[in-house]
């Protein structure tokens, strides 16, 4: 496909004109940010790899009757989305204890939660992305009292369902990112999941050795980030048949680094 006019460039993402009214061409890339982008790297292939998660999660929850921006996959690195108008709000939801929770808490990292938690996050790359509440969210109307209602709804369900998942092929959903958007219809918004859902925006553990199946691997300089995201494909069973099946061994992969 012809490369289109760029709309767009993230950190991990850039968004590109599509090819027709109301879409655009969403391009997945190597580069790694961590601490609001103070550390940046390169992790080869991930982009590749994102795409195809991103791609089999969204077509799952489409199928439970969650709204996506998602439309199909286009290429290695592409997909086609609905374009929206972005919430300038992140959607954490918590099952286990760590990251920041753990550090602003003292709380041990691991420790699971006797409930799940929803927190919110104002999308400023200049403010550290802070931390706010509801009330913050209606009054400075970042969202309307009915927008939060369905981020908050859909945010549960996604950890429902992505719990399920995840804990069927050994790996505990710790936490994750949602983002969301707005399409209009006329003077009527509809709220809908955007952006992705991928290793870069979750953590996830293995179930059996803890080992961590995400960006964190990156983050904490612990080596193996491509082997950590191919293994979470491997496992949703987007590597064709043949694929060498053996478990990741990430305690090897360390010996090799000196780790």
């Amino acid at each position: 496909m012809a490369r289109r006019r760029q709309i767009y460039e993230g950190k991990a993402k850039i968004l590109y004109e599509g090819p027709e009214p109301g879409t655009l061409i969403q391009y997945f890339k190597d580069d790694a940010t961590a601490f609001n982008a103070q550390k940046k790297g390169t992790i080869s292939g991930k982009g590749v790899l994102n795409n195809r998660i991103s791609e089999h999660i969204f077509t799952l929850l489409g199928g439970i009757g969650i709204p996506t921006h998602f439309i199909r996959r286009l290429n290695m690195r592409e997909q086609l989305i609905r374009q929206v108008e972005i919430v300038p709000i992140e959607v954490v939801v918590r099952n286990v204890v760590a990251g920041s929770l753990a550090k602003r808490l003292g709380i041990e990292e691991g420790t699971p939660l006797p409930r799940t938690i929803v927190e919110y996050y104002f999308k400023d790359d200049a403010l550290g992305d802070p931390m706010v509440t509801d009330e913050h969210i209606l009054a400075f109307g970042w969202a309307a009292q009915e927008e939060l209602h369905d981020m908050a709804d859909m945010a549960i369900r996604v950890n429902d369902f992505l719990s399920g998942l995840f804990a069927g092929i050994g790996i505990r959903l710790v936490d994750f990112k949602l983002e969301f958007g707005r399409i209009w219809d006329n003077d009527y918004a509809r709220i809908i999941l955007a952006d992705e859902i991928s290793p870069d925006g979750c953590r996830l553990w293995d179930m059996v050795t803890n080992e961590k199946l995400d960006k964190d691997r990156f983050r904490r300089d612990l080596g193996g980030e491509v082997e950590a995201y191919q293994e979470v494909a491997r496992r949703l069973g987007l590597f064709p048949e043949g694929a060498d099946s053996a478990v990741l061994d990430l305690e090897s992969h360390r010996k090799r680094r000196g780790k």
